[in-house]
């Protein structure tokens, strides 16, 4: 049974390690080394892969001018500390998500996932096309660091959850491992929210320190075995609708640099995050098929009071952030309301259109 129709069958409710000190970047062969740390786990699908991918990347169209060699998180740093190590100048690079450093400004969540938010298409067209990006250079510009969108899972899975989800009542004192705004949104619906790195979440759950928790989608979710401890898998994501990861870069190093290694790690970047969606949008079906067929997983929706509810704390929450942030909270606030409304014109009004004659009229089974 393909994905779609588990979504339709009666089986599926509609209710529903401290930083070591380094040495400065080896020279090799008349090249730079730099490192990348990153907040993914060894080899992770998806997310480590293309951090690894794109590392590869730019050492090969620079033929070796510059070599980017890559740490996983806890090689060098844990995971949530690799933009800290960019900042402090133990590595040239961190490859994360730009929400998991909100304490800095809360300004960089709206550059990964905002709830009932932008797509990824439509996210990519704020940054590139409609003032992000240099938005997004302020904000970094006070840690001396640059951010560029460098992966892009498409629309995630909603969480796991012990129990089945009847309302916003059973939200209620649930222990949800949830970063960003939607952390946020989800703690206005009753949640107590917590973040942890990838590779601490299953510990959590298994030790019943979480009831609940969500990390991107079936891709990584089977990697990280969520599907042994809770077995209600819920979709869509209503927080996360459009998941950029982000490349970050020491600038005043990144500036250092001969023109074409610049234009190469930007450029590089623009290729893995398209490349990521690809690998997403083909391995997520896969996996899916694997937790239901093969684990017992079942996959349910959120129930309408829940959207509802949801949507409702997100408005409130953009509201309170574009009147009541810092100046560049505020400014960055703006900027990604009027984007949305305007990249919403063709989402809603052309691709939505489409996608729903096509479900509704249109089959090749």
């Amino acid at each position: 049974m393909k994905r779609r129709d588990f979504f339709k069958t009666a089986g599926i409710s509609a209710a529903g390690a401290a930083a070591a000190t380094l040495a400065t970047p080896a020279i090799a062969q008349g090249g730079t080394t730099w490192r990348m740390v990153t907040t993914w786990p060894k080899n992770f699908p998806g997310l480590g892969v293309g951090a690894q991918r794109l590392a590869d990347r730019i050492t090969a169209a620079s033929g070796g001018e510059l070599t980017i060699q890559v740490f996983a998180a806890g090689e060098m740093v844990p995971g949530l500390q690799a933009l800290d190590a960019v900042i402090d100048g133990s590595a040239e690079m961190s490859h994360g998500a730009a929400y998991y450093w909100q304490n800095k400004s809360q300004g960089l969540a709206f550059f990964t996932g905002v709830p009932y938010g932008m797509t990824s298409r439509e996210l990519t067209a704020w940054v590139r096309f409609l003032g992000g990006q240099e938005i997004w250079d302020e904000i970094y510009d006070q840690f001396g660091v640059q951010g560029f969108l460098s992966g892009d899972t498409g629309t995630q899975a909603g969480g796991w959850f012990r129990n089945e989800l009847t309302g916003v009542s059973d939200i209620e004192g649930l222990r949800f491992r949830t970063p960003g705004l939607g952390g946020q949104v989800w703690q206005k619906l009753g949640a107590s929210v917590t973040n942890l790195a990838a590779g601490e979440i299953f510990q959590a759950l298994q030790s019943g320190t979480l009831d609940a928790a969500e990390f991107v989608g079936p891709y990584n979710d089977l990697a990280l075995g969520f599907y042994q401890i809770a077995k209600n898998y819920y979709f869509p994501s209503f927080i996360e609708p459009g998941l950029a990861t982000e490349l970050v870069v020491d600038k005043a190093k990144y500036q250092a640099l001969p023109e074409n290694l610049q234009a190469i790690i930007r450029d590089c970047c623009q290729a893995e995050y398209d490349n990521v969606a690809a690998d997403f949008a083909a391995n997520d079906p896969r996996a899916l098929e694997t937790l239901i067929n093969e684990h017992d997983v079942t996959i349910r929706q959120f129930p309408e009071e829940i959207l509802q509810a949801g949507a409702e704390a997100a408005r409130e929450l953009l509201m309170e952030i574009r009147e009541g942030g810092d100046p560049l909270t505020k400014k960055t606030a703006e900027s990604f309301i009027s984007a949305l409304n305007l990249t919403r014109q063709k989402t809603e009004g052309t691709d939505m259109l489409f996608l729903r004659a096509r479900d509704q009229y249109f089959s090749l089974d």
